[in-house]
């Protein structure tokens, strides 16, 4: 399989290129040329596959020849060992026709275990393979950089630099980054919020001289293609637990970056019958704004119950405007240059295109903190502040009852004490494996928002 840029104009990759590149030399993306596509017979004969057999169904196409079988084989099946659940991503009833897919029973309680677990072995297979060193760089919001660390740090090959917003993470998530041992480790909190570090992320990928001639970038934001890939595998597999593909399905996702809910369009795409995929957002809107009014404009940033969710900018929304715009690099590149310091919109006809692929909501932290408040007094269920608002959202939009509706439970509640409390519940526990963490050593450096204070701290921590 072959990978093309979103910008239209960096050379095709193959999977193994696109893996250690991460954002393309023109500024795009990597997406698939095409997309493998699942027969209902063969969607059939998937059924009550374990959730390792099934990954490794639906990334083999992907990976193609890059990897072998029985190696690609042992990796899927090391990064789901450690998960503290049999099904890996359980499905739980909350209410008639309500599923939640409970997605954080990885190592570091959130659904990015499940991509990065893999990203770290794949990466850990490659780099040995090619005997080579690499530097990985990535953005955080909260979740990502402990699931990066845990999944990357035993590597011999890595050196792992990871920058979140400077007291704008979780207490939990801070600690879960801060405290992970190894001279190979090195946590940057950023004077800035997410989008701030994001962007120092991007710019450092298209200039990389501040690196080593023998070092190069390797990405585990969202951005590496890696990441949505193996997202894909839970949308099957809960589809297929509750009956498809003779039976259709729904989503509601909550959504900051917009890579999970791209990987819920993906699976659509490669037919998997949904019926609705709803983008739930918090006050950070834009999605939210861009679904339900066509407008597609950055405002002033709100610090949430729902940090997670606290980014103006998507990165991966550019893999579906590629798609919208017809795999039109130019038309995409100039939209995305525009959108910098304009109120875009797209055409009536592609508007209504959106309209048909999504649904959206935006849920304040007073209605999140009800949901939570609600679902716990009805159910004795306790929801993180991301996945109520993936519940609250689902129940404002659905159009059909009788479809089964998933809602993805994105972390653990324990991650978002404040929000819980606020709700009137009392804090829950860590888990038994994190029970010391707040008594574990922190190690971070605080920086100033600037590219140059990144990359000098880069250059001046590599060892020769």
């Amino acid at each position: 399989m072959k990978y093309v840029s979103t910008r239209g104009s960096a050379p095709a990759q193959n999977f193994e290129g696109v893996l250690l590149t991460g954002l393309a030399p023109d500024g795009g993306l990597y997406v698939p040329a095409e997309l493998p596509q699942i027969s209902a017979a063969e969607m059939e004969s998937w059924r009550g596959l374990k959730y390792p057999d099934l990954a490794l169904k639906i990334i083999t196409p992907f990976v193609s020849d890059t990897i072998e079988g029985a190696e690609l084989k042992r990796i899927i099946d090391e990064s789901y060992a450690e998960f503290d659940h049999p099904s890996v991503a359980p499905l739980t009833m909350l209410s008639t026709n309500e599923w939640v897919l409970e997605l954080y029973h990885g190592p570091t309680l959130a659904f990015k275990d499940f991509a990065l677990q893999v990203l770290g072995r794949l990466l850990d297979y490659v780099l040995k393979k090619n005997d080579q060193r690499v530097v990985i760089l990535g953005a955080t919001s909260g979740d990502t950089g402990s699931a990066a660390l845990e999944g990357c740090r035993h590597s011999e090959n890595v050196d792992i630099f990871i920058l979140h917003p400077h007291n704008r993470v979780s207490d939990v998530q801070r600690k879960q980054m801060t405290t992970v041992p190894g001279d190979n480790v090195h946590n940057l909190a950023v004077e800035g919020n997410f989008d701030d570090c994001q962007k120092i992320v991007k710019a450092a990928f298209s200039d990389q001289s501040f690196l080593a001639n023998d070092r190069q970038l390797v990405a585990v934001n969202s951005i590496n293609w890696a990441r949505i890939m193996v997202q894909i595998v839970y949308y099957f597999y809960a589809a297929l637990a509750l009956g498809a593909p003779a039976r259709k399905v729904s989503f509601s996702v909550p959504t900051g970056n917009f890579g999970d809910i791209y990987a819920g369009y993906l699976a659509k795409q490669m037919g998997l019958p949904i019926d609705q995929l709803i983008v739930a957002t918090n006050k950070n809107d834009i999605l939210h704004r861009f679904i339900s009014a066509n407008d597609y404009s950055i405002a002033d940033l709100s610090h949430t119950f729902s940090p997670s969710m606290d980014i103006l900018v998507s990165s991966n929304f550019e893999r579906y405007l590629f798609d919208l715009f017809d795999r039109d690099g130019a038309q995409l590149t100039n939209f995305m240059e525009q959108s910098i310091n304009n109120s875009l919109s797209v055409s009536a006809e592609q508007w209504a295109r959106v309209k048909a692929c999504f649904d959206s909501d935006s849920v304040d932290d007073a209605e999140t903190c009800a949901l939570i408040a609600n679902v716990y007094a009805k159910s004795a269920a306790l929801l993180d502040p991301h996945s109520a608002i993936g519940v609250q959202a689902a129940r404002n939009c659905n159009r059909n009852q009788a479809i089964p509706m998933i809602m993805l439970a994105t972390a653990h509640p324990a991650k978002f004490a404040a929000a819980i409390t606020e709700a009137g519940i009392p804090a829950p526990e860590l888990p038994p494996h994190l029970q010391d963490l707040f008594a574990r050593e922190e190690r971070y450096t605080v920086v100033e928002n600037s590219l140059s204070a990144v990359t000098d701290f880069i250059s001046n921590t590599m060892p020769s």
